[in-house]
């Protein structure tokens, strides 16, 4: 089947190596992620959190530890071109019946170019391409499938669902598993209307939960006919050693909310990973797979299935890179394509003297972010070394402002003498595009849309109080920091100056002792490096009459230290906030006890402590 070059040992040794570093990896991962119902069952809440962080860093710790044993053993540095080929043959060979082979591939990439040069990096030796199929993979556990089909009839569908939920075995009990029940079936039939059952009337359920945070996402969807129905059933604890239903979610834009890029990666033991996309893409056909890779916390098969998506993009576009619209970061050279969803950040190589930070600081804030509960509020981020652009399809103007701002990550190559140079930076940041807030807020002043301003001043505020909710301080706050997504949600996108709030120290502005310090022009009073000052937000964000109205109706509290005291002491406590991932008039629980609904739930848990 292969030539007879293929028989070089050496080469299948190395490729032997690469994926056993792969299955060593991917059975860490598995075990982290199957462990998070334990977690859930003991309300770990910072157990989890830890999870999450460590499983994060497991990739990059077994990429590293399989290329110091390439380098050990096979000096795998050193190694001619054409070995580098039959060790990529080997490879796919070796990916005959494997259950996680695109995976694989994505960690053979990995591995590789952490050795090879990048004038490697085409699909002669790395996978730039797939090479082996995802479609029909099984899984080995026949007794668990990725997902199991249920076929009720109207009359039994309250008890098909109890089974269902009971099926995963949660051993806390449920506070009234029955009355929840109720609640998702007319909830459901409410939603669908007076309909006949069809021939293939059914409920098709994955059969790994997903956990993310305090809850617990049961995640399928009901067939009836041409009718498909996505389904995410959210499992709480009630606070009394119980479990709740909290609510059901059953339209696409619900779950293209859950499984957000601003939201944390889930937690989901997963034999078959593929399968697993494949069904989600069935419930939110608009999601790209390189998104749902990223959701179900596989980032780095995220970011190669993203890469090859951009390459096919960049092949049937002809648009030029740009400087992307809006005001320039004083730390970050902002470009976009305008015909791609996304912007590249790169950061600069100097900066103005206000702002007090390095390359390697402002790379740390990106990690913590990336292994942090995003809460819905903070883009996730892409990151990638050694990116090759086409130089003819950037505008001088941007070519210009990387040369200025940025000449050590920039090389401008023709490698190949044909005349087609490439541009490759060395370091890249990506994230979904968004409108910057202050260019909403402008233009919807201009068109004189008040109710797009009200909308978006609080949902500002409720951004920043789901950022206090995961113990984030966003640093600068202005609204070009924050950007407006497709569904109106607002987004923070600018990490260089985010703190823990745990380590801020939030003060009043001292009364002044006479007229002179009155009077002054300049700060009289001494101020720590973590100090933050928010009744002093208001100069820099409430200038527009419109915006400030709105502003101080809804987020006065935001200007208040003793607001963000209050919260700094509750999380240095240990409590984890809820923060959920849909609409909180959702909720069963707050349709039972008839309660108004704060604006946002961050001002209930305030005016609480403030009754205590």
């Amino acid at each position: 089947m292969f030539p007879n070059r293929l028989t070089d040992s050496r080469a299948f040794d190395i490729a032997k190596a690469l994926l056993d570093g792969f299955d060593r990896h991917y059975s860490l991962f598995r075990e982290t992620s199957a462990q998070a119902k334990q977690r859930f069952e003991h309300l770990d809440w910072h157990g989890q959190q830890r999870a999450q962080r460590e499983r994060i860093e497991f990739y990059d710790r077994r990429v590293t530890e399989a290329a110091t044993r390439l380098q050990s053993e096979f000096n795998a540095g050193q190694l001619a071109v054409d070995t580098w080929q039959q060790v990529k043959l080997h490879y796919i060979g070796l990916l005959t019946g494997h259950q996680q082979p695109e995976l694989a591939e994505t960690f053979f990439n990995s591995v590789t170019t952490r050795i090879l040069h990048h004038s490697y990096f085409h699909n002669d030796f790395i996978f730039v391409r797939p090479a082996v199929s995802t479609e029909y993979i099984e899984c080995d556990d026949k007794d668990r499938p990725t997902y199991r089909a249920y076929y009720p009839e109207l009359a039994t569908w309250a008890q098909v669902w109890q089974s269902i939920v009971e099926s995963f075995g949660l051993t806390v009990p449920f506070e009234d598993l029955p009355r929840d029940i109720g609640h998702v079936v007319d909830a459901l039939q409410t939603y669908m209307g007076d309909f006949r059952p069809r021939a293939n009337f059914q409920i098709q359920v994955l059969t790994s939960l997903f956990f993310r945070n305090k809850g617990a996402y049961l995640v399928g969807k009901v067939i009836n006919g041409f009718q498909e129905t996505p389904i995410a059933l959210p499992i709480l604890h009630n606070g009394r050693g119980q479990l709740i239903i909290d609510t059901v979610l059953y339209r696409e834009d619900e779950l293209l909310m859950l499984f957000s890029y601003a939201r944390a990666y889930f937690m989901v033991d997963m034999e078959v990973p593929s399968a697993y996309v494949q069904f989600l893409r069935s419930l939110m056909p608009r999601k790209p797979r390189a998104e749902l890779y990223s959701a179900l916390g596989l980032q780095k098969q995220g970011k190669n299935s993203f890469y090859r998506d951009f390459l096919y993009h960049l092949r049937h576009s002809t648009d030029k890179f740009r400087i992307a619209p809006g005001i320039k970061g004083m730390v970050m050279l902002v470009f976009d394509l305008p015909s791609f969803p996304f912007v590249f950040k790169v950061i600069k190589d100097y900066y103005p003297p206000q702002k007090d930070t390095t390359r390697e600081l402002i790379k740390s804030k990106y990690l913590l972010v990336k292994s942090h509960d995003r809460v819905g509020r903070m883009a996730d981020t892409l990151e990638y070394s050694n990116v090759a652009f086409p130089r003819d399809r950037f505008e001088d103007e941007l070519v210009a402002e990387i040369q200025k701002f940025c000449p050590s990550l920039l090389e401008i190559s023709d490698r190949d003498g044909d005349g087609h140079a490439e541009l490759i930076l060395s370091h890249v940041y990506i994230e979904r595009r968004m409108i910057p807030l202050n260019i909403y807020l402008q233009d919807a002043t201009a068109e004189g849309d008040t109710a797009a301003v009200e909308r978006a001043v609080i949902e500002y505020g409720n951004a920043i109080k789901d950022l206090v909710a995961a113990n984030i301080f966003p640093g600068d706050m202005l609204w070009k920091n924050f950007g407006v997504t497709r569904n109106g949600k607002v987004v923070f996108y600018d990490y260089d100056e985010i703190e823990y709030i745990t380590d801020c120290n939030f003060r009043r502005v001292p009364t002044p002792r006479n007229e002179e310090e009155e009077m002054s022009g300049e700060i009289w009073y001494a101020v720590g490096p973590k100090d933050v000052f928010p009744e002093t937000f208001g100069p820099f964000l409430l200038g527009n009459p419109a915006v400030r109205d709105v502003f101080m109706k809804h987020h006065a509290d935001l200007l208040d230290a003793a607001f963000w005291q209050v919260h700094k002491e509750r999380i240095q406590g240990g409590h984890v906030h809820d923060v959920f991932p849909y609409d909180p008039a959702r909720r069963f629980s707050r349709r039972r006890a008839g309660a108004p609904l704060p604006a946002h739930p961050l001002d209930e848990r305030a005016s609480e402590l403030t009754a205590d």
